[in-house]
């Protein structure tokens, strides 16, 4: 069930640890009640015509929709806008659950069908590219195109096994220890630290606070254990994900701090629905640091397809 409605922002009677989070773009902010995936909150400017463009942010101890707001500043005025916030993030349901590739999966097909109901563009950003190339498996009919920003399944250092996943994440989501963890990960210089490797030259102040006010929300740490304990992960995405793939794709990217993209070049090699692009200079968020170049070469891509 799709809600449209404007949610209040946390009051000021937020224990001290929590920080009030304000909207991620200045856009409408709705809610999917999704059936397999909970409450799932997103952004839409829909005043454009053309077909639907749907931006979504990857997976880290601090991220949302707000990663994906220089695209949707970019493009708003010229086709309709989405940007969700995934599962545990964002306004999203942050619940005490399992998180794995499969709810992330959900979450997008269940908003693909149900918000954005017509064949769309989808731009996916880091891990989320796998959920995306998931979703798009499950309901094809649903995305005529990817765009995967310096996505994740491309390099060829294997992943841990699915028993030391598991076990990683009970040792991190011991009491005490997992909060903990947690506060010093998404600490003010933390956030920094691990931001400003992503960016070649100054790292936005505003990407920090707002990395820092949704990493300290009721429930903030749920998902990301998983995502640290290597559970979001798929094996050999690049084979059981993006080779399968009929669409017409293209993978923006350069240099990345935390993965490489060694099986990228085979991939494009063999299918001839893939591109690639290098977006120079960058360290892993290329549509903050080169927007203009970034949507370029989506619009390039674009305006190739049938």
């Amino acid at each position: 069930m799709n809600i449209d409605l404007a949610l209040p922002l946390p009051g000021a009677c937020l224990p001290a640890y929590w920080a009030a989070l304000p909207d991620a773009v200045s856009a409408p902010r709705r809610v999917l009640e999704s059936r397999r995936a909970g409450r799932v909150s997103y952004y839409a400017d829909t005043q454009a015509q053309g077909r639907p463009l749907v931006l979504v942010h990857s997976i880290n101890a601090a991220p949302s929709a707000f990663e994906m707001r220089p695209l949707f500043e970019h493009f708003r005025a010229h086709r309709p806008v989405f940007a969700p916030d995934l599962p545990g993030f964002g306004f999203s349901d942050r619940s005490a659950r399992r998180y794995s590739p499969e709810l992330y999966a959900d979450a997008l097909t269940d908003f693909l069908a149900e918000v954005v109901r017509e064949p769309a563009d989808v731009v996916a950003f880091s891990l989320g590219s796998e959920f995306t190339a998931r979703a798009a498996l499950a309901l094809p009919a649903a995305v005529t195109s990817l765009v995967v920003l310096s996505p994740t399944g491309f390099s060829k250092r294997s992943l841990p096994s699915g028993d030391l996943s598991v076990r990683v994440h009970k040792a991190l989501s011991l009491p005490y220890l997992s909060q903990g963890l947690f506060s010093l990960l998404t600490s003010r210089p933390s956030i920094r630290y691990f931001l400003g490797q992503a960016f070649v030259g100054q790292t936005p102040p505003e990407m920090v606070d707002y990395a820092y006010a949704t990493a300290h929300q009721p429930g903030a740490r749920y998902a990301p254990l998983y995502f640290l304990s290597g559970q979001l992960f798929t094996p050999n995405a690049a084979e059981t994900l993006y080779a399968q793939l009929k669409l017409p794709a293209l993978a923006l990217y350069d240099r990345d701090p935390n993965i490489t993209f060694d099986l990228l070049p085979d991939l494009i090699a063999h299918h001839a629905n893939w591109r690639s692009e290098r977006i120079t200079p960058t360290s892993g968020i290329p549509h903050w640091e080169k927007t203009a170049e970034t949507a370029a070469a989506m619009e390039r891509f674009w305006a190739d397809l049938p």
